[in-house]
């Protein structure tokens, strides 16, 4: 039978660790005075004698009458407080002798700072929901009118009236030039919520300066009639309010930009044209992606109020538990006394919360799901993806498959030769590129598998770190799955064409499997049908579109942690260039390996490839420096310039293999590594802490045994030095260099995947030190007053 223990850490909120109710703690104090009782009562045997029982039976049956009357052990005091923000106080005073008073009262203090620290912190949330869900039911009052005008004019509206006309309010304006604002507040990570309603992807940023550009104008309300535009104030129930439609995108941003030019040139133009040229349309996509937005905060707010529920029902649990074990070890009636003080504390009593949730359910389902409560709920409450048993098998079967193939593979390469220094150059030169590119890319993602498994096994909750949707995110069994399935794939086919080769095929009819084999996963990846984790698939282009584009748009979690992942992969992305330009230019026809190398665009090419990845890592920091404003983001796009230029380095080492260019090799790296260390160590994992109570690690930590992060600073270290190979040129025995530079490369892979467990335990506990279990959506209608 499990231990409630584990069972109440494993069923709390993870970001809400902290306020829960410290159960290890108390379940010590309650071994203390175990412990002294077990001591008291094996002093009293010794020195026990016959008419000591004698008169300890007189006493039991003279005071049996009391006991039958209940006498009560303790007293808790309810303190009010003056502040109206905090809840009361309760403070416990013993009215009995217990074998060790000491004991006893250090657990009360400690029970009633539990109680104390839980009725404020349901308090503080339950606020905070409530303040969230009246703001709610006003936006969605303002999103009803509007909806509402705009089905009376679309009503009203005729055939042969234009179709932007339809689907819009048009109205007069009034302008006011001075009234220009570029800085509105936005929270991140709506991209999951929406893709439950709309297969359109759109994600919201989340710190102020977002560089949207407001022009704040008066629209009157004429023939009942309302006119508004994003960024514009509009007239709704005797409020002024301005909708906010984040740009959060490259395209949304540059029709935005193109949009708000043309709007100034119409502006000119009405000064001079009178009232008759102040017309403006709202349209059904602006109240499309408004519903988006309050939708979403629906969605979020119902799971806050889980949450809380969640919190209330786990901390009475173990508020009875612990009790239970008090008067077991001690022979008192404590359990019935206090626990009527816990049930009549604020966060057993107040059903706020539980009113506001059935609230928003009745809401959502008459708005947003047509009245059908079971399929609102599939998105209030979406049940999470079941794990088939035949996902394992299959695991294993392919693990099988992919061990015989590698293992045959191996074989033959090593019949005919393929590997070794004086090997065939036309192999090494266009079919290896294929294996080494896969190899690197399935390593990488079967490294992911493992840190999902860990991330769940130490409750580092990635999906809401990285928003993911918990219906549609791949668990580590999927990702394992996709891995040998891949690599029994490419192996398979690779031992076929090696097998092809050593009976005499000519390369000219077997050159083009390799080529196929790529195209297939090509296609396999941009399958429009809905197959093959088409949302995964389609979520991974989105966050390399994201990526290229890095200035333009607010960066998010998951957009920067893949770009860190790309700049591990510069070898793969070297050879998919290579590849290619082999098959693009047709040069498998004529097996001319050597016209990609003399082409000069594919040298230069192979410098931006180098240091790409790290550019849009570099330009990531810039934008969220913009957004933000923490120098800290500056420091650490000097890393990746650092590292940028010690790619560029390496390259024209490469190339002109010279001392001097190999001097500058070094140099450049040495600094590098030593910047990317301290960030590693310091900045992305939070450790070196010279004052932390734990010795060079960071106060708080996921792991139980703190070697497993020594262990991991020096191999971080000693993988981080790989580049030394290159000044080195050292190679395994007769085994081609190409060989040699996969498994660097492979080595720098593994590093970056233990980089990923610390990296999101960090931005976990980051993030649990602020208590945010859920996204803070933007809302679109914002007040504005007179004088804006």
């Amino acid at each position: 039978m499990v231990k409630f223990s584990k069972q109440f850490e494993g069923q709390l909120v993870p970001e809400w660790k902290e306020a829960f109710v410290d159960y290890r703690q108390l379940k010590k104090e309650i071994k203390k005075i175990h412990l002294l009782n077990d001591q008291n009562t094996n002093a009293k045997k010794r020195k026990g004698s016959l008419p000591n029982a004698i008169v300890s039976s007189l006493r039991k049956y003279t005071c049996l009458e009391h006991k039958q009357r209940e006498p009560r052990v303790i007293q808790v005091h309810r303190k009010l407080t003056d502040s109206a923000s905090s809840t009361d106080l309760y403070e416990t005073e013993l009215l009995e002798q217990f074998a060790d008073t000491d004991a006893a009262v250090e657990f009360f203090a400690c029970l009633d700072l539990q109680l104390n620290k839980v009725n404020q912190f349901y308090k503080t949330k339950e606020k905070e929901f409530l303040e969230r869900g009246e703001s709610l039911k006003k936006q969605m009052e303002i999103l009803t009118e509007l909806k509402t005008v705009l089905k009376q004019r679309h009503t009203k509206g005729t055939p042969s009236q234009d179709s932007k006309e339809e689907d819009s309010i048009s109205g007069t304006i009034s302008c006011d030039d001075e009234s220009i604002k570029d800085a509105i507040d936005v929270e991140q990570g709506l991209e999951n919520l929406t893709e439950e309603f709309d297969k359109e992807a759109i994600k919201f940023s989340e710190t102020p300066k977002s560089g949207e550009l407001e022009r704040s104008m008066r629209v009157k309300k004429e023939d009942g009639k309302f006119r508004s535009l994003s960024g514009r104030v509009i007239n709704c129930q005797g409020k002024n309010l301005r909708i906010h439609i984040p740009l959060t995108n490259p395209t949304r941003t540059f029709s935005a930009i193109t949009y708000l030019l043309w709007d100034d040139l119409v502006n000119q133009s009405s000064k001079k044209g009178g009232p008759e040229g102040n017309k403006l349309h709202i349209n059904k996509k602006k109240l499309h992606h408004a519903e988006k937005m309050i939708r979403g905060a629906f969605i979020e707010l119902y799971k806050g109020l889980g949450y809380l529920k969640t919190y209330r029902n786990l901390n009475m649990l173990a508020f009875v538990k612990i009790l239970k074990k008090f008067d077991k070890v001690t022979n008192k009636q404590v359990l019935p006394i206090y626990l009527r003080v816990v049930e009549s504390s604020y966060f057993n009593s107040s059903d706020k919360a539980l009113k506001l949730a059935d609230e928003v359910e009745e809401l959502f389902v008459k708005n947003f799901a047509e009245d059908d409560k079971r399929k609102a709920m599939k998105y209030l409450k979406p049940s999470q993806r079941k794990e088939s048993h035949a996902v394992t098998f299959f695991i294993g079967l392919f693990t099988g498959c992919f061990v015989a193939l590698f293992v045959g593979y191996v074989i033959m390469a090593h019949i005919t030769g393929m590997y070794r220094s004086n090997s065939d150059t036309m192999y090494m030169e266009t079919v290896y590129p294929v294996l080494s590119m896969f190899s690197l890319l399935f390593l990488h993602f079967f490294l992911y598998g493992c840190n999902i498994f860990m991330w769940r096994k130490t409750r580092i909750n990635y999906s809401f770190i990285f928003e993911l949707s918990p219906t549609k995110e791949l668990k580590y069994r999927d990702v394992f799955l996709i891995c040998t399935t891949s690599m029994t794939a490419v192996v398979g086919i690779l031992f076929v064409h090696l097998s092809l080769v050593a009976k005499g095929y000519s390369y000219a009819q077997v050159q083009v499997i390799p080529g196929l084999l790529l195209l297939l996963f090509i296609v396999v990846l941009l399958c429009p049908f809905n197959i093959i984790y088409k949302s995964s698939r389609y979520r991974l282009l989105t966050v390399l579109r994201n990526i290229v584009l890095s200035p333009l748009y607010k960066v998010v979690m998951l957009d920067f942690f893949m770009a860190d992942q790309l700049c591990s992969q510069v070898p793969m992305l070297r050879d998919l260039e290579y590849i290619a330009c082999y098959y693009i230019t047709g040069s498998y026809k004529t097996q001319d390996y050597n016209y990609c190398m003399r082409t000069t665009y594919y040298r230069d090419l192979a410098y931006a490839v180098s240091f790409l990845p790290y550019y849009w890592r570099a330009m990531q920091c810039a934008r969220r420096w913009f957004d933000e404003g923490h120098k800290s983001h500056l420091v650490n796009l000097g890393k990746y310039v650092s590292a940028m230029l010690a790619a560029g380095a390496k390259v024209a080492y490469e190339k002109e293999k010279s001392v001097g260019w190999l001097c500058l090799v070094v140099i450049m790296s040495t600094a590098a590594t030593v910047y990317q260390l301290y960030w590693d160590f310091v900045k992305d994992w939070g450790l070196l802490q010279f004052n932390s109570k734990n010795p060079w690690l960071r106060d708080e930590l996921m792991l139980r045994q703190k070697f497993i992060y020594f262990f991991s600073m020096g191999l971080n270290l000693v993988l981080r030095l790989a580049w030394l190979q290159t000044v080195f040129h050292y190679n395994f025995g007769k085994v081609d260099y190409r060989v040699t530079m996969l498994f660097l490369a492979a080595l720098e892979v593994v590093r970056r995947g233990q980089w990923n467990f610390y990296r999101l335990e960090n931005e976990h506990l980051n993030n649990a030190g602020k208590f945010r279990a859920v996204k803070t959506v933007p809302l679109p209608f914002h007040e504005v007053d007179e004088q804006d």
